[in-house]
């Protein structure tokens, strides 16, 4: 097990999304049931929490200020000053049983977000494009759990899991309009862990937060498992890398569904997570909108 640190004092539901901002040199991510966005300030070792309205997947920090945010039922711009929303997209309007999950941007700015059928876990989900120019595209659909989002080093691969199926997905990526190809297989995971969120780091290896798995797994680019870090939490959820030098790898984990002898063997469940993995990360990109 590596020498892991508790950020904070955090305990989240359902924590999830992680994002660093190589700018604030801070770390955003949300606790989606409870629902928070939260953000950790390096200089400082303080913890800020935000309530939002409604449950919260994802978000990315923007450009002109301020967050995307990727709620229950829209896309909205969130100003951290004041906690006024601005809905830009609804596209699951309707739907009550959907909600938002897994967000990220692409390098060139793109804010992508994927939907889920919250109450039947139905393939009803769509993986959606937020565009500066060319507003909310559907990408991908008949998805269960949106989960995975991360881009090669080149920007050439993204990567995608749908978790039920506990396979990791590879799918070539232009980088110039944001347009996908058909997936590959890029890795299979081994129940009763699943593929959750996912980061990837300066060498090309993509490291993946497995749900029920009590690890962090680093893949190499060919799909071929090169490490496995394990945790003292069952339900690990996603990975980040930041700090200074983008080598401090992030993990947040989620206490949701654990029975409270389960809760009082893991006392760090739903803590963000800290650990030293010994390889650098690569910078997140900002919203351009």
């Amino acid at each position: 097990m590596a020498d892991i640190q508790r950020i904070g004092a955090t305990s989240d539901i359902l924590g999830e999304g992680p994002i660093w901002d190589v700018r604030e040199q801070a770390l955003y991510w949300v606790d989606i049931r409870k629902p928070a966005v939260q953000r950790y300030d390096w200089a400082t070792r303080t913890v800020k929490s935000w309530s939002m309205p409604e449950m919260v997947g994802s978000l990315a920090v923007r450009e002109k200020g301020g967050l995307v945010v990727a709620l229950k039922s829209q896309i909205a711009f969130f100003d951290l000053a004041t906690g006024a929303l601005d809905r830009i997209a609804s596209p699951e309007v309707g739907r009550e049983a959907m909600r938002f999950n897994d967000g990220k941007c692409d390098r060139q700015g793109r804010f992508w977000a994927g939907t889920m059928n919250d109450v039947t876990r139905d393939p009803e989900g769509t993986l959606y494009r937020l565009d500066p120019v060319r507003g909310c595209v559907s990408m991908e659909r008949g998805i269960r759990i949106p989960n995975s989002l991360a881009w090669s080093v080149d920007s050439r691969t993204l990567y995608f899991a749908d978790s039920p199926l506990r396979t990791i997905f590879s799918y070539p990526f232009d980088p110039a309009t944001g347009e996908i190809g058909a997936p590959l297989s890029f890795a299979a995971v081994e129940a009763p862990a699943i593929p959750d969120g996912a980061t990837i780091d300066a060498e090309g290896c993509l490291w993946s937060a497995h749900y029920d798995g009590w690890r962090v797994v680093r893949f190499m680019p060919d799909g071929r498992i090169d490490r496995v870090i394990d945790l003292p939490v069952q339900r690990p959820t996603s990975c980040q890398f930041g700090g200074p030098d983008l080598r401090v790898l992030f993990v947040t984990t989620a206490r949701q569904k654990l029975t409270p002898q389960e809760l009082a063997t893991q006392p760090l469940a739903g803590a963000l997570l800290a650990l030293d993995v010994g390889v650098r990360g690569m910078a997140e990109a900002r919203y351009v909108g």
